[in-house]
């Protein structure tokens, strides 16, 4: 990807706070919310800046007056905002940071900004606690567009694994603690001890959003979240890894949609071991005749959209499963994956390869990318 793509900022404030128990965007350490100070923060290394808020956030007195991009997919943590922003200025690179980080200076985005990488899926800090990528302060480029859709399409929601399988450059921390978060009333009074303020006795708090904070993978792991854990993982099936990745993703320049953002915000919400049981069990009473054509959306990711020339497709079919589908699709298409080979998702589930198919389906092919 051009060094010539512009540079913008977002403010990761979608989260619900529910251990802070307030609004953590609300916060103030230097005589402003924490979001408008990280907002102005970015907004002096960056062309433009917006602030990633839920649906239900856009009208909240703290975000209000900040440029938004909306999440596209609310509920799965701190990736929604990734990508609504990658999909909202696809030709931008990002530089993501979460509204928690007070420690967080100028001097440490100008080191991360001068030291990008634009031919590298993005360019992020280890930690300076597991020496894992920290997700929520790094630079997106606009080629991580594809890669993290497949990425949430594979039913996965956690930044930092993405990054650990992508061609990420990283960079060592100048400053050891600032992309410490704040995330408990604790931790809240000693960040205001460590600015010289006076330790408060209690945090004023409010019942948080009933939205999941999303946080549990993405979060800097100095605080416990399972960040290193789960970021060592991966999904394996049969000897292959299912992550979105460089070798296979292209650019994604010219993708504009995720599975099922025809219909609204969708996701694939099951793991490959569901094996898509409630789909399957709905489609046997509902499935239509194997001889009767039915209207199905086809989406292709990584190496299976290189072959096909396209994205996705709309095709009337008498396939009944998407076995069968699949079968036809190798005699309009030079795909050269078996079926075992791959991963199959109906509308929002994996499924099974034998589930009956139903007018309208959208049938996603997931195929395996070399990664860790």
């Amino acid at each position: 990807m051009s060094a010539d793509a512009p540079l913008f900022g977002l403010v990761l404030a979608g989260g619900a706070s529910t251990r802070m128990q307030r609004d953590k965007a609300a916060i103030e350490y230097h005589g402003q919310s924490q979001l408008h100070w990280t907002f102005h923060l970015l907004s002096h290394v960056c062309a433009a800046t917006f602030v990633s808020v839920r649906p239900d956030q856009r009208e909240e007195p703290t975000r209000a007056g900040l440029p938004q991009i909306v999440d596209r997919q609310p509920g799965i943590g701190p990736i929604a905002g990734i990508s609504a922003a990658l999909h909202a200025h696809p030709k931008a690179a990002w530089i993501v940071v979460a509204c928690d980080l007070p420690f967080l200076n100028e001097q440490t985005l100008r080191y991360l900004v001068e030291r990008r990488d634009p031919r590298k899926i993005a360019t992020a800090f280890k930690s300076s606690h597991d020496g894992l990528p920290e997700p929520l302060c790094a630079i997106w480029e606009p080629a991580a567009r594809e890669p993290v859709l497949a990425h949430i399409a594979a039913g996965k929601q956690c930044p930092r694994k993405f990054l650990i399988n992508a061609d990420t450059l990283l960079l060592d921390l100048p400053d050891a603690r600032a992309l410490d978060n704040v995330n408990t009333s604790d931790e809240y009074r000693s960040a205001v001890s460590a600015f010289g303020g006076p330790a408060p006795s209690l945090l004023p708090t409010h019942p948080p959003s009933s939205n999941q904070d999303g946080a549990s993978c993405a979060s800097l792991s100095n605080h416990g979240d399972d960040g290193a854990s789960r970021a060592s993982s991966s999904n394996q099936a049969g000897g292959e890894t299912y992550l979105a990745s460089p070798a296979h993703s292209g650019s994604g320049a010219s993708r504009a949609s995720s599975p099922g953002q025809a219909s609204g915000d969708t996701r694939l919400t099951s793991s490959p071991g569901q094996g898509g049981g409630s789909h399957l069990s709905n489609a046997a009473a509902l499935g239509a005749k194997a001889d009767k054509p039915r209207t199905l959306r086809i989406q292709y990711y990584a190496i299976l959209r290189e072959q096909a020339g396209r994205s996705e497709e709309t095709l009337d079919t008498t396939a009944a499963t998407p076995a069968e589908l699949y079968n036809e699709l190798r005699q309009r298409h030079p795909f050269q994956l078996n079926p075992a080979q791959l991963k199959v998702a109906l509308n929002n589930d994996f499924s099974d390869w034998q589930t009956p198919l139903r007018h309208g389906d959208t049938v996603v092919f997931i195929p395996p990318v070399a990664g860790g």
